[in-house]
């Protein structure tokens, strides 16, 4: 049985968090679907605990309080992904990667590397902007204010293959919801390869589960089947730590 108070809650701080972190009371409502009224109330008890913060525009942010759970969460979801990364090692034979979108960045938050000797490493707590990377094109591609975070970060180039365009990233994440994966064919790294599948709870997209290698050896495989080997393996992994 939900208690609609925490339930109510959450649902703020989640709607600041959509927002890039930062929103006004009726991009909560709107968000939300709360009355204004029960939106303040809740919004003044998350300010007294240091959950939310308000900035001098009065618009409302997520608050400094929530860094020391986040940080706690986010240590546990890493080591409780890497038995199905590893899993990921055995289909692919290459390193394999989860990530989360915090703000507008994604941050690599578990690896488990491929034994081979030539291999693909993102350190653990590495920063990226989401546009050149198959993890950040999963997770924008569930968010409704993709544009937004866009138009914040920039499209810098990274290769001579990174899309650099808002039209034409947009696009492209419109065919990664359509097929349930994303690539990332050396758009970060030059000859480096990318492929990765969402992981779901609750219809949301919470990470990105991914796998990465030289050109060569990515595309040696069937993307298609490798794409839904991961697929069932992210999902299982929803499933197991979220209640997918």
């Amino acid at each position: 049985m939900s208690v609609q108070s925490v339930d109510r809650a959450l649902d703020v701080l989640e709607a600041l968090a959509d927002h890039g972190g930062e929103a006004g009371l009726s991009e909560i409502a709107a968000r939300t679907g709360l009355p204004y009224g029960t939106i303040h109330r809740l919004l003044q008890t998350l300010l007294a605990r240091g959950y939310v913060r308000q900035e001098s525009d009065r618009r409302y942010a997520l608050g400094g309080a929530l860094v020391r759970i986040g940080g706690a969460a986010e240590r546990m979801v890493g080591t409780w992904a890497e038995p199905y990364l590893a899993k990921m090692v055995e289909l692919s034979g290459e390193t394999a990667n989860m990530a989360v979108l915090e703000g507008d960045f994604v941050v690599y938050v578990a690896q488990v590397p491929s034994p081979r000797r030539l291999r693909m490493f993102a350190e653990v707590g590495r920063r990226v902007l989401p546009h050149s990377t198959a993890v950040g094109k999963v997770l924008l591609a569930d968010r409704p204010d993709a544009a937004a975070i866009l138009d914040r970060t920039g499209l810098p180039r990274r290769t001579d293959r990174t899309i650099t365009t808002t039209d034409d990233l947009l696009a492209e994440i419109g065919r990664v919801r359509d097929r349930g994966y994303a690539l990332d064919l050396g758009e970060e790294e030059n000859g480096v390869h990318c492929l990765a599948v969402p992981v779901r709870a609750g219809g949301r997209v919470l990470a990105a589960m991914s796998v990465s290698g030289p050109a060569e050896r990515i595309d040696a495989h069937d993307r298609e089947e490798l794409a839904a080997s991961l697929r069932a393996v992210a999902d299982d992994f929803g499933a197991s730590v979220f209640g997918a």
